[in-house]
């Protein structure tokens, strides 16, 4: 009825018909035709997850975007007639992964960091040293020494973090279980925090425990003390930046025997986490869920809240911080998801650069920032929007897409699906297989130390020769063509002043 969205351009004269690119295919558009002995693609089901061109001994395949297309109009887009004959053929919502894909302005994007030139000189990161551990959890507004000069403030617990950057939740059922223990090998070696979702999480990964934040959700799947017990922090989940306002749903056909066993669900019965938590309707009754957690765990281990970046996030974030929380992660509108309604993932929330600058000012004019330790999310796709989040008012940033693509993933948006062909968001086994958890947690930790170093370098740049300087030093950055309300939310200042 309408044109492909992809082609697959197969040379004949390199093909040697070997058929791999045909195995390598999950979705299926890609089939060998015996009578006229030569692959045949059906272009409707591409992808373009670029598994067959990257398998391809000869490099014959090639994936072009589709010259065939709708006339052109500039309300009527292509992707809008899409959408509607899907719907027209349905009657039912659109379903997508990933993040919001709407070219609507990223203000990291806008924003600009300051350097040293001659009064202030800037720090060689490679000859002096430069700390950026961090530590997460509640901090004293002051500490109290005695008179044998021991400390007497007590301590609230804190988890420290050798980088500012954490690798954010995803599910076990959202990804495969090699996925999930890439993620986790990762974390450990790069010395940070992963987190694991609301999935519950598989016995294979107890031992990585003391880098694991465990979560907790509207569904309570896989949440039993041992669980709890084994994880360096818990979380508690009250919304995501890909889809506030609803919950989560994992389909029964992904739920495998050893995901329902982690989930404490029947075999091949849909996951469904209600969007509220039926137990929580108020800032007091949060408060009562994050000191039970605190209780079962005998005030060891600190007490997260994520939730969405939404209209009044800063208000919310105040009173989690009353709660009792230890720390607080704020998921921006572009932060991924393995499935979610199209149109809540492309049009509810607002962007994280200006709820972590909005909460972070609330908290400081509220004199509780200390309470609570900030977490920025979704979107954080460089060192260099790590920099400026943490310039904006975070202590620290949680990143998946990015740790997902230095795995192999290639964004094709069809997480929901269940048959990713780089056998990362399946469970698949025959899928699952593909994917060595040892080389993937290389490229992970690989990443994460990059970033760490890029850190390092812009700071040297700066002059700081901690972390800790450039937090809330929202001076050191500059907005080019943002207009004067955000600046005046952001904190910052256009460039040239």
């Amino acid at each position: 009825m309408f044109p492909p969205q992809f082609s697959v351009v197969i040379d004949s004269d390199k093909c040697e018909k070997c058929k791999r690119c045909t195995i390598n295919c999950s979705f299926e558009a890609l089939s060998y035709d015996d009578r006229e002995d030569r692959i045949v693609s059906d272009d409707r089901k591409c992808v373009a997850c670029l598994r067959c061109a990257s398998k391809c001994p000869k490099g014959a395949i090639t994936i072009k975007k589709n010259e065939i297309t709708f006339s052109p109009h500039p309300t009527w887009t292509p992707e809008i007639r899409l959408d509607i004959m899907k719907q027209a053929e349905t009657g039912g919502m659109i379903i997508a992964g990933c993040g919001n894909d709407l070219d609507y302005p990223c203000l990291f994007d806008r924003i600009v960091i300051d350097a040293c030139q001659v009064t202030n000189p800037s720090i060689d990161p490679l000859r002096e040293p430069i700390e950026v551990s961090t530590f997460l959890g509640k901090k004293p507004k002051q500490l109290k020494i005695g008179d044998d000069f021991s400390l007497e403030t007590e301590i609230a617990p804190n988890i420290m973090i050798d980088t500012p950057i954490v690798i954010g939740h995803i599910s076990y059922g959202a990804i495969s279980l090699n996925a999930h223990k890439a993620l986790a090998m990762a974390a450990r070696k790069a010395g940070t925090l992963m987190g694991s979702g609301e999935g519950g999480l598989h016995p294979d990964l107890y031992e990585f425990g003391d880098h694991i934040i465990v979560q907790v959700a509207s569904g309570r799947f896989g949440v039993h003390s041992t669980y709890l017990e084994v994880g360096a922090a818990i979380e508690i989940k009250i919304g995501q930046g890909a889809k506030p306002g609803i919950g989560g749903h994992l389909p029964g056909e992904k739920v495998t025997e050893d995901i329902a066993e982690t989930r404490m669900i029947p075999v091949h019965t849909d996951a469904l986490s209600p969007a509220p938590h039926h137990d929580i309707y108020s800032i007091e009754d949060l408060s009562q869920l994050i000191y039970a957690l605190k209780e079962e765990t005998d005030y060891m281990k600190p007490v997260f809240v994520k939730i969405a970046a939404v209209h009044n996030s800063a208000a919310i974030a105040s009173g989690i911080a009353r709660a009792g929380a230890d720390a607080i992660t704020i998921d921006g509108f572009r932060g991924g998801t393995g499935a979610a309604p199209k149109i809540v993932r492309n049009h509810l929330g607002i962007p994280i650069e200006i709820a972590i600058a909005s909460v972070d000012k609330r908290l400081r004019d509220e004199g509780i920032r200390n309470e609570v330790s900030l977490i920025a999310s979704g979107s954080i796709r460089s060192a260099a929007d790590v920099v400026k989040a943490i310039a904006l008012g975070a202590d620290a940033v949680a990143i998946v897409t990015p740790a997902l693509i230095a795995m192999g993933c290639t964004v094709c948006q069809q997480c929901y699906r269940g048959v990713c062909a780089w056998g990362i968001c399946t469970t698949r086994q025959d899928l699952a297989r593909r994917l060595n958890p040892e080389v993937a947690s290389r490229k992970v930790y690989n990443l994460i130390s990059a970033w760490t170093m890029e850190l390092k370098e812009v700071l040297g740049a700066l002059g700081m020769n901690a972390i800790e300087s450039l937090r809330y030093n929202r001076e050191r950055l500059r907005g080019v063509g943002i207009d004067q309300k955000t600046l005046e939310i952001l904190g910052i200042k256009a460039a040239g002043e």
